[in-house]
């Protein structure tokens, strides 16, 4: 009996050390985290089996994802609203890490990367998806949009930036919705579902900002 006590006690003892280990506040990871914490797992496993809509899906994606970085990157000096500033710089903590993982993905597969995956320019990504047969990415900005957006400052670059991002990150969920509903590799179905939750949730934050 004395050694059957004492094991149980040891049980309760690691027990109680486990649960310890976990987070105490209770609070829950940024989107930015969250999105980057799913591109480093989905790098895993990404060699399994793929199909034309996977490929597709991370070829186009990932100029769509560049330009929404550089769009972000110019909120850093243009924008005059801390909110949309915090904002431009979540998406670019978001996206980033994604595009390098689906450049990833795509090299396992033998596939081609679109040009400018290591630099984030969304303009060359843009001409070389079209030399590639892949068709227009909905949502993708003009460059002649682009340009004037550039040339903004304050308050109309604001109104601008979260116009014209709404509308991108509405075609990144078009496109993530096709590869949930075509694709087959598990790690890029898993990535389209964070690309949905997390730009829609961003929408209904920038609608709100253009409202107030």
């Amino acid at each position: 009996m004395r050694r059957l006590a004492g094991s149980l006690a040891l049980t309760l003892v690691a027990a109680l050390t486990l649960g310890g280990c976990g987070g105490s506040d209770g609070s829950t990871a940024s989107t930015a985290d969250s999105s980057s914490s799913a591109a480093g797992s989905s790098s895993t496993g990404s060699s399994s089996s793929f199909n034309d809509a996977d490929v597709t899906f991370a070829q186009s994606m990932i100029p769509h994802h560049q330009q929404a970085v550089e769009m972000a990157q110019m909120a850093t000096t243009n924008a005059s609203s801390p909110q949309v500033k915090q904002l431009a710089d979540q998406i670019a903590a978001a996206q980033g890490p994604e595009i390098e993982t689906m450049s990833g993905w795509l090299e396992d597969w033998g596939k081609k990367v679109p040009s400018g995956a290591d630099h984030g320019s969304g303009h060359d990504s843009a001409h070389d998806m079209d030399s590639m047969g892949s068709g227009g990415m909905p949502g993708m900005v003009s460059d002649t949009a682009m340009k004037r957006l550039q040339g903004l400052r304050g308050a109309g670059f604001d109104r601008m930036f979260l116009t014209m991002m709404i509308e991108h990150h509405a075609g990144a969920i078009q496109m993530a919705r096709a590869e949930e509903s075509d694709g087959r590799n598990r790690d890029a179905v898993a990535l389209a579902t964070v690309v949905q939750g997390d730009q829609s949730a961003e929408i209904a934050r920038m609608k709100r900002l253009l409202a107030s």
